[in-house]
């Protein structure tokens, strides 16, 4: 199995580049560790303070902006504030140069054939396994009927949640990977961004409103374990992470709640043992948020 997802190994170059950053692998890559901490705070300023401001000031809100739902303006500006914070500190590091290059990351698409196996097939044969375990496979209606409001969910779909890509899988995860290896990096990634989601849970008119937090919570984290391993085994595609994403949101796939995430447990064991000698080591992951040239 194992040959199924394997990668060339390359050799680990490894440059100094500050005190504070001894794992950093190219002088071109000026994004500190530090930078976690403005990354944090930016994405979580914008995303709660929306949020907050239709929990404690509903009224207003409202009258001002309008009903807050999964389609509205703001919500997309609180879902791309991880891409946000990304984008602007890469400009203040390292220019527009910086954000060009940052932005390879789409071009990369090179991957193991096993996880085309899973990104086409695998993801929703986990969403119809999961409405077959929970008994509605033949009695959910299908969510879409015809094929023009298919066509538009699938597009906002794809503007939406992948985005977050750009900042959760391509800018913090590999700086977490430079202090730690990639098992404990995706961990912590997804408790962050499991929390992160916590003020969609509360207000009416979100998604994440109609969903219990607990498997929604746990979700994140199995998910945070597969794509980060995406992420190391493509040497920083966030094009395929951005897809898995998508995918995983895709609004074909059935609601099959909360057996999907038992099962993407399951394939997060199963990745991390395929794995195991790159996720438990610190050499193991990619360090870089700008990718080489």
């Amino acid at each position: 199995m194992e040959t199924l997802f394997s990668v060339q190994k390359e050799e680990l170059e490894i440059t100094v580049n500050g005190p504070n950053d001894e794992n950093v692998t190219s002088r071109e890559d000026r994004i500190p560790f530090r930078s976690l901490l403005p990354f944090s705070l930016i994405t979580f300023g914008i995303s709660w303070v929306v949020i907050a401001l239709y929990v404690f000031l509903p009224e207003p809100m409202v009258r001002l902006f309008g009903q807050l739902t999964g389609s509205h303006p703001f919500f997309y500006l609180a879902v791309w504030s991880p891409a946000i914070a990304a984008f602007s500190i890469i400009i203040r590091k390292c220019g527009f140069k910086g954000i060009k290059a940052f932005i390879k990351g789409l071009s990369l698409w090179r991957a193991p054939w096993g996880w085309y196996v899973f990104l086409l097939l695998g993801i929703p044969v986990i969403f119809f396994a999961g409405v077959y375990l929970n008994g509605s496979l033949f009695t959910e209606p299908l969510p879409y009927q015809t094929f023009a409001p298919a066509l538009i969910a699938i597009a906002l779909a794809l503007i939406k949640g992948p985005v977050e890509e750009f900042g959760w899988r391509g800018f913090a995860l590999p700086l977490l990977q430079r202090r730690v290896a990639p098992i404990w990096a995706a961990l912590i990634i997804g408790t962050i961004w499991g929390l992160w989601h916590t003020p969609a849970f509360l207000l009416s008119g979100t998604q994440q409103s109609q969903w219990d937090f607990a498997p929604f919570f746990l979700g994140c984290i199995a998910i945070s374990v597969i794509i980060s391993a995406l992420f190391n085994a493509t040497k920083g595609s966030i094009l395929l992470c951005a897809f898995l994403h998508f995918n995983l949101m895709n609004p074909l796939w059935p609601e099959a709640q909360p057996y999907d995430t038992f099962l993407l447990f399951v394939v997060a064991v199963i990745v991390v043992w395929i794995y195991r000698k790159s996720m438990f080591h610190r050499e193991g992951g990619i360090k870089r948020v700008i990718p080489a040239n």
